[in-house]
């Protein structure tokens, strides 16, 4: 089972400066933490600041090639977590045809902001997500990943800041 998810902003881990993409279920104040790369975030908060550069980035030249092509991005599903790595598909579809293609969840979430589709997380990544080893995707102490648990654990999706380029 899916939860349709948004993304509702981007912040950084405190510990790591890494960022971290929020995305928070429709229906409820569910909220799954994804840590990315400084580009990925880029390239997320651009399309959600609806910023616009003169020449095209990445995914606005996937999209662009999609477009061409006359194949639509009719979803994107988080699908998977592990070994703190989450997966994710994109959705395809032209001529009838269904297609699904394996991508990183930035990737996929960036190309879907693009394209104005839905997002999906899988009910069982919402569930491993709120267990995901903190300790392994930065080597910080297990005090620490304690400690982040936690907040991660009683914080209000309002919480989280704002991702600023």
């Amino acid at each position: 089972m899916y939860r349709q998810m948004v993304v509702s902003g981007l912040t950084i881990d405190p510990f790591t400066n890494s960022p971290i993409m929020i995305l928070k279920d429709v229906d409820s104040d569910k909220a799954v933490p994804i840590w990315i790369g400084l580009l990925e975030a880029t390239a997320i908060a651009s399309e959600l600041e609806n910023i616009k550069f003169s020449r095209p980035m990445t995914h606005d030249l996937l999209k662009n090639i999609l477009d061409t092509t006359e194949i639509s991005v009719t979803k994107v599903e988080v699908c998977d977590l592990r070994d703190n790595t989450y997966f994710a598909l994109i959705h395809l579809f032209r001529d009838g045809r269904e297609l699904s293609i394996d991508a990183r969840p930035s990737d996929a979430i960036a190309l879907a902001l693009r394209a104005k589709c839905p997002i999906y997380v899988a009910e069982e990544v919402i569930r491993k997500a709120r267990r995901v080893d903190l300790a392994a995707q930065e080597a910080i102490t297990n005090e620490e990943a304690k400690k982040w648990t936690e907040i991660l654990e009683s914080l209000d999706p309002e919480d989280f800041g704002k991702y600023k380029m």
